[in-house]
């Protein structure tokens, strides 16, 4: 995990500037979809992930933080949360997703409840 939810962790294997659209996306406990888009913005990376059928096409938003590897050879994104952690987490909001804060936070402590600071 990264000390900031919304950054890469040292040992992730994240390159920078690397294109993780189309990679596989893989909960602890089995395949939730793909890469839809994702940003690498310093304190402010995250996922976009198509979950296809498995939550009835919806798209999840995930902090960079909740990455625990990345195998660019084999295309495939590996995050550090369960199926159903992924499932519960607030809808994705494409609108408010990229400006605004407050949607962030709500994310952000979602997956990291000590992140959140009141």
């Amino acid at each position: 995990m990264s000390d900031n939810i919304w950054s890469y962790g040292a040992t992730s294997g994240y390159q920078t500037d690397a294109d993780l659209i189309g990679y596989k996306v893989e909960a602890s406990d089995g395949h939730i979809g793909k890469v839809d888009k994702h940003s690498d913005e310093v304190g402010s990376a995250y996922l976009v992930v198509d979950t296809g059928v498995w939550i009835f096409g919806k798209s999840v938003l995930l902090p960079a933080g909740t990455v625990s590897g990345i195998d660019h050879d084999a295309k495939v994104v590996h995050i550090a949360r369960t199926k159903d952690e992924i499932k519960d987490s607030p809808e994705f909001d494409k609108e408010k997703h990229t400006t605004d804060s407050d949607y962030h936070q709500q994310v952000g402590g979602y997956y990291d409840p000590g992140s959140v600071r009141g």
